[in-house]
């Protein structure tokens, strides 16, 4: 797909909003290898911030970022290891505080955040008994689905879900916190780097799922091939502390990227931070 198809999608997508929330659960849950329910409609307010700064000690993360996610977005986030793109999420769900600025959570939003640790699964329990709970059937949506089939679309076969958290592989442990995300019925999903460990199969599925996602996804992501597909958005934290918004997938920030920074955009380069300065 081009650039500017690509593009239109985006656009496509944040317009097609309502469409997205309406559709036919039952028909969606049927169609898709995997569904997410949608959730509240979302108000004008989605996420915002303003002029928002953090620092730890004397090391500056970020300073003045500011950015709007409209209803229907999807927000690929970007920057190397250190640049404070976790520390963004703990801040969305006020398990830390920005420094200066704001940062609005609207009051219709209901976050589902699936963190990169993944170490909150009960070690004793099997694969099925903590996506389903016990229960025969479980609840997407408007629909009602036999608990033991929702499990085997993430990949887990009969067996395999029977397997216990203490003996999960990386992989497994993804894909049942995906599995246990996916039916809550959240309207704005919090991912960090979603697609490791997943198998070909589960990632494509993920993938359809999000563009047929009535609400939003924030996503922590190096695979710049996902991102293409899916974001609508990208904030990317350019080191230095500097975080820009832009509007477009990952190509088309590269490709603007490239544009603002000439060759120095082909440099490699480590993380750098400012520091603060006191009077």
């Amino acid at each position: 797909m081009s650039p500017k198809g690509r593009h239109a999608k985006a656009k496509s997508r944040i317009s097609a909003y309502e469409e997205l929330l309406n559709q036919d659960t039952a028909k969606q849950e049927k169609d898709l290898e995997l569904f997410m329910p949608a959730g509240p409609r979302l108000g004008t307010v989605v996420i915002e911030a303003e002029d928002v700064s953090k620092a730890f000690g004397d090391r500056i993360l970020f300073e003045g970022m500011s950015f709007s996610l409209p209803a229907g977005g999807i927000v690929g986030i970007i920057g190397p290891n250190g640049a404070g793109k976790t520390t963004l999420f703990k801040m969305i769900t006020d398990l830390e505080k920005p420094d200066s600025g704001t940062l609005k959570i609207g009051d219709t939003v209901k976050l589902a955040y699936v963190d990169q640790g993944r170490d909150t699964l009960d070690p004793g329990k099997t694969i099925w008994e903590i996506v389903s709970g016990g229960r025969d059937t479980i609840e997407l949506g408007n629909a009602e689905v036999n608990s033991r089939a929702y499990v085997a679309r993430f990949n887990f076969s009969g067996s395999d879900q029977q397997k216990t958290v203490d003996v999960f592989s990386g992989g497994e442990r993804n894909r049942v916190h995906l599995a246990c995300m996916l039916k809550d019925g959240a309207n704005v999903l919090l991912l960090d780097e979603p697609t490791n460990d997943l198998d070909v199969n589960t990632m494509r599925a993920l993938e359809e799922a999000l563009e047929h996602f009535g609400g939003c996804a924030v996503i922590i992501s190096h695979d710049r091939w996902f991102l293409d597909r899916i974001a609508t958005h990208m904030l990317a934290f350019e080191g230095d502390g500097t975080v820009r918004w832009f509007e477009g997938n990952y190509s088309e920030y590269e490709e603007d990227r490239k544009k603002r920074l000439g060759k120095a955009a082909d440099q490699p380069h480590r993380m750098k931070y400012r520091h603060l300065t006191r009077e």
